[in-house]
């Protein structure tokens, strides 16, 4: 098969994992094309929202519906970073014994590690997490374990600030995406969430989707395939490029903020990573819209969860950096001139 057939192939697949996630998560279908988008970039997902939104249930339909081997770890204050790698127990028999932990217990076939509540856990275990998301390996028991298939996704609670370890810029920086879940707002969708008995019970839910549709071993494969298989003009670079020194210096492009003072506002732009992170999301967008050519949408479709982590604000700012990270990225798209 050659690649632009394997592409239309795995397009149709996408496009089912999408139909079939929303079978189970309803009132959510940004969200769930987000964490497509993402996967088929083969990146790393922070995803936020409020308790009871159903985080958890949209990761797992994702786990059932593509396939492989779906882990997850609760972020807590005591968990250790070898808690992640190793797990230690007495047997029947009194023997002390060393088992794989839930980093390493499924082998390559671990496709979906979700931590929960990230910011709970400490620095440690945080920078083994990063650590493994960068390399897909980790080494233990005198040999390197590789989990080259693996997608993470973490929770960070928002609600709770005692007991919690902020991540730090460069660990956000590994996250392709933070993705807002909101709760849904659109009346009927509230009502079904809350009286339809179907979406009460979450294992019989995920039980009536279709398992494993793709063959989530090619994943690397297409998704690369993707990159390869999507081109932008020399007018969509140029585009990109003003959008880059507009993270850094938006006063440049006539870009202002209601009681913000601009010259104080930005600490740093964008890195190469995340101008990089944010054309590999585009290109996906682009090939889930059946087009091997960027348009401008495909860039704004991904703006705002690609970048609005990775600008950094002073300190002053930095309180207010979800409200002015989306101001800033609305202003972006509205201010630069579009190809």
């Amino acid at each position: 098969m050659g690649s632009g057939e394997l592409l239309q192939d795995w397009r149709l697949h996408a496009l089912q994992i999408e139909d079939e996630i929303s079978k189970a998560v309803i009132g959510q279908p940004q969200t769930i094309r987000l964490i497509n988008v993402a996967l088929f970039a083969r990146g790393h997902v922070l995803l936020e929202g409020g308790v009871g939104v159903g985080k958890t249930t949209v990761l797992r339909a994702f786990a059932r519906v593509v396939g492989g081997e779906f882990e997850r770890v609760e972020g807590t204050i005591d968990l250790m970073p070898g808690d992640l790698v190793y797990h230690t127990y007495v047997d029947a028999e009194g023997t002390p014994r060393i088992d794989p932990g839930p980093l390493l217990r499924h082998g390559e076939r671990l496709t979906t590690f979700f931590f929960n509540e990230i910011n709970r856990a400490r620095p440690q275990v945080q920078s083994l997490l990063l650590r493994a998301m960068a390399e897909r390996s980790v080494w233990a028991f005198d040999r390197e374990y590789r989990f080259p298939h693996m997608t993470v996704f973490a929770d960070r609670n928002k609600v709770e600030k005692e007991e919690t370890f902020e991540l730090a810029s460069a660990a956000r920086d590994r996250f392709l995406f933070e993705l807002g879940m909101p709760t849904p707002t659109e009346p009927e969708m509230r009502r079904a969430l809350i009286f339809d008995a179907a979406f009460h019970d979450v294992d019989r839910l995920l039980a009536r989707l279709s398992p494993a549709i793709v063959p989530w071993e090619q994943l690397n494969q297409v998704g690369a395939a993707i990159q390869e298989s999507v081109r932008s003009s020399a007018t969509i670079e140029r585009y990109v490029l003003d959008i880059w020194q507009a993270t850094e210096t938006p006063q440049r492009f006539g870009i202002a903020l209601d009681g913000v003072d601009m010259d104080r506002l930005i600490l740093a732009g964008a890195s190469p990573r995340g101008m990089s992170a944010l054309l590999r999301a585009a290109r996906v967008v682009a090939w889930l819209a059946g087009r091997s050519h960027l348009i401008p949408e495909d860039i704004h479709a991904v703006l705002m969860p690609a970048l609005g982590h990775r600008v950094f604000f002073t300190p002053i700012y930095e309180l207010r950096r979800q409200e002015l990270a989306e101001a800033l990225t609305a202003q972006i798209m509205n201010r630069l001139a579009v190809p």
